[in-house]
């Protein structure tokens, strides 16, 4: 009796053995169906790849078909292997189970799916291609890579930081290089004593004169207001939109406006404050002596009889 406990124990590893080994043709063979389909799906990756990049198909919606095709061929592969390596599964039992457990799956990988379709929506929009300049809530840095579920932004100050899709579908995103120029602002005041029209003259001239600022889109230079110390001219110009080339827009711009207006004769006046007095003299009071106003000969009374 003390050996029937190792007596089962023998006979259930045999039998598991036993089915191993006849199992392990159909295990072989659902591998090899498994590995072959995954590698006709990199070769329809390729294929369709090459087929949109010389249809001039924006890079966004080839990663978008090559993991999707990725997706799929995991989906039917894995499904093709089960049947082979289960002969008593079919198809319409994955089918079935796969609905059963849709509920479940959905509810345990939430986020997961959430970040799916965000980045299907991403991907298949046009805005926000890779090499974009954006801004979204605390995250401002250029898109490196836009996956299926998260995209990479390095931020400038050379960090990677890894966002989820749903948290750019959900909030609002700004994209600086959207467009290939920007518009770019400048804010100078010139002393009171200058001309207006002289001073507006030499502020545009130092505009036109800069290499980096754009000939296609109009500068221009307005009085804005008179300031306390200043009359306050706005330049708006356009110039490329990469920040690299907005940083040295600007710095060119601030040394031309300030050559322009010393060469003018026009100076950029300091902060300045100005006192006034009214005319009239304050009146003044006279520090009591002791003595009572009775008592001095100006009162015109004098005491007794």
């Amino acid at each position: 009796m003390e050996l029937t406990p190792l007596t089962d124990l023998r006979e259930s590893l045999d039998g598991m053995a036993t089915g191993f080994f006849k199992s392990l043709p159909n295990l072989v063979l659902a591998i090899i169906v498994l590995v072959a389909i995954l590698l006709v799906a990199r070769i329809a990756r390729a294929i369709v790849s090459a087929a949109m990049k010389k249809a001039h198909v924006r890079e966004a919606l080839r990663t978008l078909a090559q993991n999707l095709i990725g997706i799929a061929a995991w989906i039917v592969g894995v499904a093709i292997a089960l049947t082979v390596l289960l002969p008593s599964i079919s198809p319409a039992d994955i089918i079935a189970g796969l609905g059963l457990t849709s509920v479940a799956i959905g509810f345990a990988f939430k986020d997961v799916f959430e970040n799916f379709l965000a980045g299907v929506i991403i991907l298949s929009r046009e805005k926000m291609r890779i090499g974009d300049m954006i801004e979204c809530e605390d995250v401002y840095g250029r898109v490196e890579n836009i996956l299926i579920r998260e995209t990479h932004v390095r931020e400038t100050d050379g960090e990677l930081v890894i966002v989820p899709n749903s948290f750019l579908f959900k909030n609002p995103v700004s994209i600086e290089t959207d467009h290939a120029l920007k518009r770019q602002e400048l804010v100078v005041g010139v002393d009171y004593d200058a001309s207006m029209p002289e001073a507006r003259d030499a502020l545009k001239g130092a505009l036109e004169a800069c290499e980096s600022v754009s000939s296609e889109r109009e500068a221009e230079v307005q009085c804005v207001s008179f300031g306390g110390s200043s009359i306050d001219f706005r330049l708006l110009w356009w110039s490329k939109s990469q920040p690299a080339d907005q940083r040295g827009s600007y710095d060119e711009v601030a040394f031309a406006v300030k050559q322009a207006l010393d060469d003018a004769g026009i100076t950029i006046p300091f902060p300045q404050s100005t006192l006034s007095f009214r005319p009239e003299a304050m009146p003044l009071r006279l520090q009591d002596s002791g003595k009572s106003d009775t008592d001095s000969p100006e009162s015109g009374e004098t005491k007794g009889g």
